[in-house]
């Protein structure tokens, strides 16, 4: 029998920007198994692949979240154009009553535009502002045309979903400018959104063993430590189902409140709300980047 207890986001509206694969898709999966109406957006459809050529489509994703509890619902969104975006809100708005509860930008598809130990003015210029715009214009314009539903309702959730909770130089200038700018987003947003009872923070996952990621390593979720012999860190990598039970948590939260505008980690939360990765591991990517000497995330 269901419960409050056991669904604690029963009867919330989410939407998943960005929830094709990653964490995008655990956090959907996630917030649909503590019962909420989860709609998950992307460019990835079935018949109908995205520039990332990944075989992954948002109707998996929503299917799965209707298999865990919720009700998933797939909606084709580009989030870089802005006549996609609106409309998207305004059938949230009309199918919700004007509810909407979670909003969780995780829109990314920078992969295949950093490039590592290159520097900066040596890069393609298009790609650098590519990246700027899938990852922090896409997030903007979201949270431009959702957040006034949350406003309008005096309550809301918005989350960043970014890499690192610092603002540290992160090892290429387009791709520390995007993820810091999560960073901030969410710090800015949460002062403006403070008078209207809505809260906003970011979240970063440790090293994320994505479906993009194994597949750089050859390795698939059944064999993934053989990946540390071209990697010995990966052996402290979290599937992103433990990021996506920290938004859950987050979200099911009643002084949620009280994080507005800081900057939170997979980790740090996973010892806090006490859940483990579904692998049954307690990953720390913090701890493990102190002990062996890395940049602090």
């Amino acid at each position: 029998m269901e419960t409050l207890e056991t669904k604690p986001l029963k009867g919330k509206v989410a939407v998943v920007a960005g929830s094709t694969r990653g964490a995008g898709r655990a956090i959907a999966v996630m917030l649909g198994a503590a019962g909420a109406t989860v709609y998950c957006t992307g460019r990835s459809v079935r018949g109908q692949k995205s520039d990332i050529n990944r075989p992954e489509t948002i109707e998996d994703t929503a299917d799965m979240v209707t298999e865990r509890g919720g009700v998933g619902i797939p909606v084709k969104c580009d989030h870089t154009v802005e006549a996609q975006v609106k409309a998207l809100f305004e059938r949230v708005s009309e199918e919700q009553n004007g509810q909407l509860d979670i909003l969780v930008n995780d829109v990314w598809g920078g992969e295949h535009l950093t490039h590592w130990n290159v520097p900066f003015w040596e890069q393609f210029l298009s790609d650098g502002l590519l990246m700027q715009e899938r990852a922090v214009t896409s997030h903007l314009m979201t949270s431009y045309y959702g957040v006034p539903l949350m406003v309008q309702q005096g309550s809301g959730l918005v989350i960043e979903i970014t890499d690192g909770s610092t603002y540290r130089y992160r090892g290429n200038l387009y791709y520390s400018l995007a993820k810091i700018s999560g960073i901030h987003l969410a710090e800015a947003m949460a002062a403006e959104l403070s008078p209207y009872n809505v809260t906003a923070l970011s979240v970063t996952p440790g090293f994320l063993r994505s479906e993009q990621m194994l597949a750089h390593f050859g390795v698939s979720e059944d064999n993934w430590q053989d990946a540390v012999a071209k990697d010995p860190h990966f052996i402290e990598s979290e599937t992103p189902y433990l990021i996506g039970q920290a938004v859950a948590a987050l979200a099911a939260d009643p002084k949620v409140s009280e994080k507005s505008g800081r900057a939170l980690t997979s980790w740090d939360l996973s010892d806090e709300y006490g859940f483990s990765d579904i692998d049954g591991r307690k990953p720390h990517w913090g701890n493990y980047a102190k002990k062996h000497g890395l940049p602090l995330p």
